[in-house]
């Protein structure tokens, strides 16, 4: 199998072929750090974080990059709106964004660069394309010589005279063409500011991303990644900017999630609609927000509801139980875990995870990837119908189990606050608490477990607990 990805570039899948075998570098727009992140945000989070993880499962080394945005006019009027600075502003919802990234249980990113702390690289970025004559300044700002790039427009596969009348363009006298955009924003009073050749500013948005991709990922990215609402203007604006200065392909392949709509409308601010990662977290897991995520092809638009959010929690229910069945099963297993695993089993397991990285391969194909999840679950379900299980089937059907979950990450594997000899001891308590008629200690335990996410059910082979 060879992995496939969807081209934006191209309009195609592609085989993908690093430029280094083993190593990958992926570059992901990340947010303005203006405000909380909403669910629109979330989407191209837990699907990059995917994508990484799947590369790694495959051996390979990555470096993984999601830049912050930590100065703009947003960034600027919340500062005014609030009575802070604008470094402030970036700290709070920076600090926010992180705890809403362990709330959907997504690692860091290899580097998550600041635009502040990438002020030199930027300025010496703007300088070239001036050199170069692909850029000009006038009255402090410095705009970019659209027409001089002669592929402006192929991400987006457009072309300038279509984009004139296509978009929105703010008029501005001091621009060659309409349609060039800005690099460097000349200070207004009271403003943040750095020093640079053309006066005091700050950078233009799509200039920033190009210059802290090729400072720390190279020249030509193999992956860049970002909502599709990026792929005009900001990431054609991207490739103008570093294919003018370097004279090589920005990235190799291009990848764009699709938009998310709630309850069948389009998320905006006007409507007053959009769903905060922050307050997601706080009525469901983040397995189910991750489920709810990947079960729908990540270039098609997703539809976030109350009853989706439900029916996804649902889901992630049944396959933790499978997996905490087997996992119980351990304890009256005949034989070792080293013994040969039966034919059957391994045969079953083998299709299971044959069918999941088929998919996975084809694109990124999450929803088919989780379908054959739960061909595990059910394949699990038969065989804990037998009366006696070998250590090394049960074993053998937890090593798929693990493999898939750890590239989705859609069920919880027990990485709540509580560790598992801590909620033994808990559960070994409150037996005894209920055998003394102690009904009281026993109510207290009870209500503890289930404040920390952990399910008590009794089974034939007696009490058996569960991470929810």
């Amino acid at each position: 199998m060879a992995l496939q990805i969807y081209n934006t570039l191209t309009r195609m899948k592609e085989t993908f072929v690093a430029q280094e075998s083993g190593k990958v570098k992926i570059y992901v727009c990340g947010p303005t750090v203006y405000d909380y992140i909403h669910i629109g945000n979330a989407r191209p989070m837990i699907f990059f974080d995917v994508v990484r993880a799947y590369f790694e499962n495959q051996g390979n080394d990555v470096s993984y990059v999601v830049n912050f945005t930590d100065v703009d006019d947003k960034m600027i009027r919340k500062a005014e709106q609030t009575g802070t600075t604008v470094p402030e502003v970036a700290d709070k919802f920076i600090q926010a964004y992180y705890e809403d990234l362990d709330g959907l249980g997504i690692p860091r990113a290899t580097l998550n660069p600041r635009v502040t702390d990438n002020m030199e690289n930027i300025i010496e970025f703007i300088q070239e394309l001036v050199d170069r004559d692909f850029a000009y300044e006038n009255g402090g700002d410095v705009f970019y010589r659209t027409r001089k790039f002669d592929d402006y427009g192929k991400l987006s596969q457009q072309n300038l005279d279509e984009l004139q009348f296509g978009i929105r363009i703010e008029v501005d006298k001091r621009k060659e063409n309409p349609e060039d955009f800005v690099l460097w924003k000349a200070a207004k009073p009271g403003e943040i500011y750095w020093s640079s050749p053309w006066g005091d500013g700050r950078p233009g948005w799509h200039i920033e991303c190009s210059a802290m991709a090729r400072r720390y990922l190279g020249d030509t990215l193999d992956i860049h990644g970002g909502g599709q609402d990026l792929q005009f203007p900001h990431h054609e604006c991207e490739v103008a900017q570093s294919e003018a200065l370097t004279g090589k392909p920005l990235a190799n392949y291009w990848m764009h999630n699709g938009y998310i709509r709630i309850n069948n409308e389009k998320m905006s601010k006007s409507l007053g609609n959009g769903v905060l990662v922050k307050e997601l977290r706080e009525q469901y897991t983040k397995e189910a927000v991750r489920y709810f995520m990947l079960s729908t092809h990540y270039r098609n638009p997703l539809n976030y509801s109350d009853e989706v959010m439900d029916q996804a929690q649902n889901s992630v229910e049944r396959l933790a139980n499978a997996a905490a069945n087997i996992e119980h099963r351990l304890s009256t297993a005949i034989g070792s875990k080293d013994d040969e695993v039966s034919q059957e089993v391994a045969g079953k397991i083998s299709a299971v995870l044959g069918e999941f990285h088929q998919k996975m391969q084809d694109d990124f194909n999450t929803p088919d990837a989780i379908t054959a999840m739960f061909q595990w679950a059910s394949e699990a379900n038969q065989l804990l119908k037998e009366a006696s299980i070998p250590a090394a089937d049960l074993h053998e059907v937890l090593r798929a189990f693990n493999e898939m979950n750890g590239v989705l990450r859609i069920v919880n594997t027990g990485t709540g606050d509580l560790l598992d000899e801590e909620i033994e001891a808990l559960i070994a308590e409150r037996i005894e608490a209920r055998k003394n008629k102690n009904w009281a200690r026993a109510d207290e335990i009870r209500d503890k477990l289930a404040d920390e996410g952990i399910v008590l059910e009794d089974t034939a082979q007696g009490m058996r607990w569960r991470r929810k």
